[in-house]
C-alpha cells in the first residue's frame, strides 16, 4: 500500500520553494507520494509539476480540481504538461466542488453536477488518451481543431475523482481510474464507498479502482488538544451535505472525530484499518497542524509504513 502526504505551505515567503523543501523531507522520510489541494491560490497541476520535477521518484497528484469553472481542454493541457514534466508520475484528481463556492466565485449556477462530471470525464479521457476529442454533450463541448497532445505524456494520466456519494461513485467507477474520498473513515469505506465504486467498475468492465483515502491526522502525545485544533479547521465540512453524510456513515459526529490522532502505535493501527477497509493508498493531510516536530514524527512513522 502506498502512503503519502498532502503538502501545503501557503504562508511561506515563497510557496513554491517551501513546498519543494517539504517534498524533499517527505521523500527522505520514506513517503511515496505528495498531493496538492486546489483552492484559489497556487495552481495545483503546475505546483505538482514543479515539485515532481525537482524531487525525482516522488509520485505527485492534485486533490482535487473542481469541474465547475474549468474546461476539459484546459485541464487536459495542464495534466499532460505535468505528466511530461514528471516523466509519468502525475495523477489528476477532480472534484464536484460545492454550490456555495462555485456560485460565489464563478457566478455560474451549480446545476446537474453528476451530469457535468460524467461529460467532463468522457471528454477528458479522449483528450489524454488520444490527443484529440470530438465530444458534444448536453453541458460541455470539447473538440480539437488543432492537436492537443503534449509530447512526453503519451502514457496518459490517471483520472481520480473525489467521490463519496452514490451517484458520484457510480460515475467514477464507470469512467475514472479511482477515487479520492476525504473524511471517510474505515467504516464508511468498507460498508458504502468501496463496494459501490467497485461494483460500478466491474459492471463497466474496468479494472478494480484505486481507493486513495485522504486522512486528516498527526502523531502526537497531546491528542485532545490537537483534535480540538482539527475541529476548528474542519468544522466547515460539517455544513456541506456530502461531507456530513460520509462523516455520519463513518460513525462520527464531527469531522475531527474521523481524524487519526495519537501516538505511533494508535496511528499505525488506524492506517491498517484503512487498508483493511479497501484503501489502496493512504494520504495524510494536516500533518503540520501541531508543529514541525510532530509533522516530522508523523512522516517518519508513515514512511516506515510505506516500506
Amino acid at each position: 500500500m502506498t502512503v503519502g502526504v498532502a503538502l501545503a505551505a501557503p504562508d511561506a515567503a515563497n510557496q513554491i520553494d517551501a513546498t519543494v523543501r517539504l517534498a524533499e523531507e517527505a521523500v527522505a522520510a520514506g513517503l511515496r507520494s505528495a498531493w496538492f489541494g486546489q483552492t484559489f491560490g497556487a495552481d495545483s497541476p503546475q505546483l505538482a509539476a514543479l515539485v515532481g520535477r525537482a524531487v525525482p521518484g516522488l509520485q505527485v497528484g492534485t486533490s482535487a480540481i473542481p469541474v465547475f469553472g474549468r474546461h476539459p481542454l484546459l485541464v487536459s493541457s495542464q495534466a499532460q504538461t505535468a505528466q511530461a514534466a514528471t516523466h509519468g508520475r502525475y495523477h489528476l484528481g477532480l472534484a464536484l466542488g460545492t454550490k456555495a463556492l462555485t456560485e460565489a466565485a464563478f457566478g455560474i449556477p451549480y446545476q446537474r453536477p453528476i451530469a457535468r462530471l460524467r461529460e467532463f470525464l468522457v471528454a477528458l479521457r479522449q483528450l489524454i488518451e488520444t490527443g484529440s476529442a470530438d465530444f458534444h454533450g448536453e453541458l460541455l463541448t470539447a473538440t480539437t481543431p488543432l492537436p492537443a497532445r503534449v509530447p512526453g505524456a503519451e502514457g496518459g494520466v490517471p483520472l481520480l475523482v473525489a467521490a463519496m456519494g452514490p451517484q458520484a461513485l457510480r460515475a467514477s467507477g464507470e469512467l475514472a481510474d479511482g477515487i479520492l474520498p476525504y473524511l471517510a473513515g474505515p467504516r464508511a469505506l468498507a460498508e458504502h464507498i468501496v463496494p459501490a465504486v467497485t461494483k460500478a467498475a466491474e459492471a463497466a468492465g474496468r479494472p478494480a479502482p484505486r481507493i486513495v483515502a485522504l486522512v486528516s491526522g498527526v502523531v502526537t502525545d497531546d491528542a485532545d488538544a490537537v483534535r480540538e485544533t482539527f475541529a476548528e479547521r474542519l468544522g466547515f465540512y460539517e455544513r456541506i451535505p456530502s461531507y456530513a453524510r460520509v462523516i455520519e456513515l463513518s460513525g462520527a459526529e464531527r469531522a475531527a472525530d474521523v481524524a487519526v490522532i495519537g501516538d505511533e502505535k494508535s496511528v499505525a493501527a488506524e492506517v491498517r484499518r484503512y487498508r483493511d477497509a479497501g484503501a489502496t493508498e493512504v494520504v495524510f493531510s494536516g500533518t503540520e497542524i501541531a508543529g514541525a516536530a510532530e509533522r516530522r514524527r508523523t512522516w517518519e512513522l508513515l514512511g516506515q509504513l510505506a516500506q
